[in-house]
C-alpha cells in the first residue's frame, strides 16, 4: 500500500538520526562540563497567562459618548425642483396666465445630516446641504419624520437653522471647540450614503484650516481637521468630544474620490453657536469686524518688518473707518493674542473676532517693533457702524435677501443693473414660484439697482406688483406678487 510503503521510507532516517542525537548529547555533556554553584540567577520577568492580563481602566471608551450623541443626530433629506421656467415674451399674457415652464419636472434629491440643538427641534446643518431645497425633511433616529422650515442660513460659514415642530427631543449641548488639543479623540456622527446614525473615531489632526472652500469674499474658514471617517452624507453631522459635547460641524473632506481618504473637516463650535445664536435672536448673523487685511507671519516676512519673534499675525493693512485704525493699529503690526486667544494665522484670527458682535468689546495683545502692547477695541458692523444689524420687515415679508449683482453678471446678461436673491425662506416670492438666483430687474415696471430701491417701491404699493427679471441661464421671469 502506498501508505505502508511511505511509512518504510520516513523509518529508517528517524531512527538513524536518533542515533546521532544520542551520541552527539554525550559528546557534547563530556566536553564541557559545568559547575553548577558558578550559575548566577539572571533576572527574568515574570510570564502571565493570557487571562491573567488585566485591561488599562484608563482605556479610551467611546460607547459614553456615542449613546449620548447618536440619538440627537438626524438625517436630513431634500427635494429641489429644477422646474425652467421662460417667457411668453409678453409681459400682459405672463402676468395673467403665469410663465411657461416644464410639466411635471423631475425633483433633484439630496440627503445629509444635522445636529439637534433644543428640546423644541431647532436644528444646526450645513448650508450647502438644504441651499436651493424646495422641500427640506428631517428624519429621527426613532424613524419619526418631519417638514422643517429655514429658519436662517450664512453662506459665509456654511451654517443654516432648521426648526421641526417638536418637544421633548434629544439635544447635543455646546461644548468649547477653543479647548480641544491636537490628538484628542473626538467622534462624527452623521448618515453616510445613507447609513443612518454611522459613529467613527478620529483624532484632532489640525486646528484653524482653511481649505478655501466657501467662495465668498467674507467667508470664515477656521476648520477643524481630523481622520473620523466622514463621507457624503455626513455634512451637517455632529463631530463631539468623549464628554457627548458638539464641538464641531461635520463639513467636508479632502479626497480625490469624492469618498474618505484620511481628511475630514468641521465647523468649530465656536463659529457655529455663535451662528444660531444671532438667527434665533436678530434673524440675521450679525458679523463683527475689525478692518484689518492681515497675512501670514514666517521668517521672510519677519525679516522684512525686523520682526524677531516669528509669532502672531501681521497686519498688511489698515481699514479707513475700521475699529482698528480708531485704535491706532498700524501695518506692520502683528496681533498676538485676542481675549486671552493665541492667534498665529489669519484664520486663528478670524475665528476668534467672528465670536462677537458689532459695538462689543475685545483686547488685543499687539507686537510693535518687537514690544508688547495692550489695545482695546470695539468692533464694528459691515457698514463700518456700531448697531445690531436687524431684519428688514418688507424683505421678510418678501421672504428672500438680496445682492447688488456684479459687473461681471451685467456684461454676461446684457443687463445694466439688478438686484439678485441669494437666499429664499417661506414668504410672497417662494409662494408664486421664484426661483433662488432670480435677478429683479423691474417692480412695476420701475427700474430696480439697489435694495432700496425693492423696500422703497414694496412699502408703497398696495395690492400687488409685477416683478421682471431674469435668471442666470438668460431666461426671462415675471411674476405676479401679493403684499397685503
Amino acid at each position: 500500500m502506498i501508505f505502508t510503503m511511505k511509512a518504510q521510507r520516513i523509518i529508517i532516517p528517524l531512527f538513524s538520526a536518533f542515533i546521532g542525537g544520542v551520541i552527539a548529547f554525550a559528546l557534547f555533556s563530556y566536553t564541557f562540563k559545568v559547575n553548577p554553584e558558578s550559575i548566577q540567577p539572571q533576572g527574568v520577568e515574570k510570564a502571565f497567562y493570557t487571562n491573567q492580563l488585566q485591561a488599562d481602566s484608563n482605556a479610551t471608551d467611546f460607547t459614553v459618548a456615542a449613546e449620548r450623541s447618536v440619538d440627537a443626530v438626524v438625517h436630513v433629506k431634500t427635494a429641489t425642483t429644477r422646474n425652467e421656467v421662460y417667457s411668453s415674451g409678453n409681459p400682459l399674457f405672463d402676468y395673467f396666465f403665469g410663465l411657461r415652464g416644464n410639466i411635471n419636472p423631475e425633483p433633484v434629491l439630496g440627503s445629509g445630516s444635522g445636529v439637534i440643538l433644543t428640546r423644541d427641534g431647532f436644528i444646526v446643518t450645513n448650508n450647502h446641504v438644504i441651499e436651493n431645497a424646495d422641500e427640506i425633511k428631517v428624519i429621527l433616529n426613532d424613524k419619526r419624520a418631519f417638514d422643517a422650515k429655514l429658519v436662517g442660513r450664512d453662506p459665509n460659514t456654511d451654517v443654516a437653522l432648521l426648526k421641526i415642530n417638536a418637544n421633548d427631543l434629544p439635544f447635543i449641548p455646546f461644548g468649547n471647540s477653543d479647548e480641544i488639543k491636537i490628538g484628542q479623540w473626538v467622534l462624527a456622527i452623521g448618515n453616510p450614503f445613507n447609513l443612518t446614525s454611522t459613529v467613527t473615531a478620529g483624532i484632532v489632526s489640525a486646528k484653524a484650516r482653511n481649505i478655501q472652500i466657501i467662495q465668498d469674499g467674507y467667508g470664515i474658514e477656521s476648520f477643524i481637521q481630523t481622520d473620523a471617517a466622514v463621507n457624503p452624507g455626513n455634512s451637517g453631522g455632529a463631530l463631539v468630544n468623549l464628554k457627548g459635547e458638539l464641538i464641531g460641524i461635520n463639513t467636508a473632506i479632502a479626497s480625490r474620490t469624492g469618498s474618505y481618504s484620511g481628511y475630514s473637516f468641521a465647523i468649530p463650535s465656536s463659529i457655529a453657536k455663535k451662528i444660531v445664536s444671532d438667527i434665533i435672536e436678530f434673524g440675521e448673523v450679525q458679523r463683527a469686524i475689525l478692518g484689518v487685511q492681515t497675512k501670514e507671519l514666517n521668517s521672510e516676512t519677519a525679516k522684512d518688518y525686523g520682526i524677531t519673534d516669528i509669532k502672531g499675525v501681521l497686519i498688511a493693512k489698515v481699514i479707513e473707518g475700521s475699529a482698528a485704525e480708531q485704535i491706532g493699529l498700524k501695518k506692520g503690526d502683528v496681533i498676538l493674542d485676542v481675549n486671552g486667544f493665541q492667534v498665529n494665522s489669519p484664520n486663528q484670527l478670524q475665528e476668534q473676532i467672528s465670536k462677537y458682535r458689532p459695538n462689543q468689546q475685545v483686547d488685543l495683545i499687539i507686537n510693535r517693533s518687537n514690544s508688547r502692547k495692550h489695545f482695546t477695541a470695539t468692533l464694528r458692523n459691515m457698514k463700518g457702524g456700531l448697531d445690531i444689524v436687524k431684519t428688514d420687515e418688507t424683505l421678510s415679508i418678501l421672504g428672500a435677501s438680496f445682492k447688488e449683482i456684479s459687473n461681471e453678471q451685467k456684461d454676461n446678461l446684457r443687463i445694466g443693473y439688478g438686484v439678485q436673491i441669494t437666499e429664499l425662506k417661506d414668504g410672497k416670492l417662494k409662494q408664486e414660484g421664484v426661483k433662488q438666483s432670480f435677478i429683479i430687474t423691474k417692480i412695476n415696471r420701475t427700474p430696480i439697482k439697489t435694495i432700496d430701491d425693492i423696500k422703497r417701491i414694496i412699502g408703497i404699493s398696495s395690492g400687488g406688483v409685477l416683478i421682471e427679471g431674469i435668471y442666470p441661464n438668460g431666461l426671462a421671469g415675471y411674476y405676479a406678487i401679493g403684499i397685503d
